[in-house]
């Protein structure tokens, strides 16, 4: 597979590319992605904790990610054709607007005592329309700023700007809402705002160049819009890493259910709720500024097939723990893990995928990663609630260590990937 193959165009360039800090548009991209993600998780512990406060049930704090899910899922294939056919610095504008916009109407509601449990889920899914524009399409982007040798450098380097907004936001938010709701919305509305404005100062290098489709804007066809879906098809090792990851997160996630373990199993508060939000990615960020400095070698996909099985494990013991230190110990060895398979995944698919093509994959990309993380919100609400909140988190890792066995011989290829390589 190309996979095995060095970059020779890359060899051949006259000069080495320069060093990230000196890279204008990708220090641009990296404050703009902190600050959206700030804003994200901040909103996050905020409408998890004041759901839980007004049902305290689990299931409530599922349909919360079912219906993030649900616009990503029918504005899927839109997505990746405005990613492909238009201006990709445009469409994360706007979308970073939309959400600043939705975090203001939850800071009036808040003030203003007439947010209800149905007006969030209302205003939760125009959030979750917006993130399914603006992730994807920030995806795509970061490719067209960086030259295939400094990607994959730019993907750890991006993955530490989410980690490091991941683990300021939940912590920032839930010390936040000692001050009340409105607080946090408000501080996310802001942060929202100035990732428009910092995507509005990014220029794209001239050497990265644009899609010959982006310049001008057409129809979309069915061809078009579903060559995403049929290209990852067409590839059993792409396919094999993102759909590992989705169905790991699917069944390993326990985030959904923080709340429950905060309030009634921890008993930590708002506060608290930030730190165990915060732990994972604590975790992550620290993999991820390694990463950064020293990329993986070979045998990189037995590596992600190995990291997917230590966030299940992680997971099994979170769900075991009454602990408070124990639990964000767990939570923290689950962020590295799963950052590990981030960093393989990412940079795999995006090094196997043609710059035209990267918009529509990304976005079915984008579908996989919020079915495994939203929807799979759900089924931890949906599965506490049939059996508690332990048996829930328990049953999740124990799937995901049968996922990992059957996916090492479903798909052969992926687990004999060596090195991350373009064509």
């Amino acid at each position: 597979m190309s996979s095995t193959h060095a970059d020779a165009a890359a060899d051949a360039s006259p000069e080495p590319p320069p060093p990230l800090r000196h890279h204008t548009p990708f220090k641009l991209f990296w404050c703009a992605s902190v600050a959206s993600t700030i804003a994200l998780q901040m909103q996050i512990v905020a409408v998890g904790w004041q759901v839980y406060q007004l049902t305290h049930s689990a299931l409530d704090l599922g349909i919360v990610g079912l219906v993030q899910f649900i616009p990503s899922l029918i504005l899927v294939f839109v997505v990746g054709h405005v990613a492909d056919r238009f201006d990709r610095r445009n469409v994360a504008r706007v979308s970073a607007l939309v959400e600043a916009l939705a975090a203001a109407t939850l800071a009036a509601g808040s003030l203003g005592g007439w947010l209800n449990r149905e007006i969030i889920f209302v205003i939760v899914a125009v959030i979750g329309a917006g993130r399914a524009f603006s992730k994807p399409t920030m995806s795509a982007l970061l490719p067209s700023l960086m030259s295939p040798r400094q990607l994959p450098g730019a993907v750890a380097g991006s993955a530490s700007a989410t980690q490091f907004a991941i683990i300021i936001g939940p912590a920032l938010g839930g010390f936040l809402y000692v001050a009340g709701p409105a607080v946090v919305y408000a501080s996310s509305c802001v942060l929202f705002t100035l990732c428009s404005l910092l995507l509005w100062l990014i220029r794209r290098p001239a050497q990265a160049g644009a899609p010959a489709a982006a310049a001008k804007p057409t129809g979309a066809s069915l061809s078009s819009v579903f060559a995403g879906l049929a290209f990852i098809r067409s590839k059993p090792a792409i396919f094999g890493a993102i759909s590992l990851d989705m169905f790991a997160v699917l069944l390993g996630g326990a985030t959904a259910l923080l709340p429950v373990f905060a309030h009634d199993i921890l008993h930590t508060g708002a506060a608290g709720l930030g730190l165990l939000r915060s732990a994972p990615a604590a975790g992550a960020l620290a993999v991820a500024l390694w990463l950064a400095r020293r990329p993986l070698g070979g045998r990189v996909g037995r590596t992600m097939f190995v990291a997917v099985g230590v966030f299940g494990l992680a997971t099994m013991v979170f769900g075991l723990s009454r602990s408070f230190p124990l639990s964000l110990a767990a939570l923290a060895v689950l962020g590295a893990a799963d950052m590990i398979s981030v960093v393989v995944r990412s940079s795999f698919v995006q090094l196997e995928t043609p710059d035209a093509m990267r918009g529509r994959v990304s976005a079915v990309n984008s579908v996989f990663i919020g079915t495994s993380n939203q929807l799979g919100e759900f089924e931890s609400g949906l599965t506490a609630a049939w059996f508690g909140a332990v048996p829930a988190v328990l049953i999740g890792g124990v799937g995901t260590l049968l996922i990992v066995l059957l996916w090492v011989r479903l798909f052969p290829a992926l687990y004999r990937v060596d090195r991350l390589t373009s064509r």
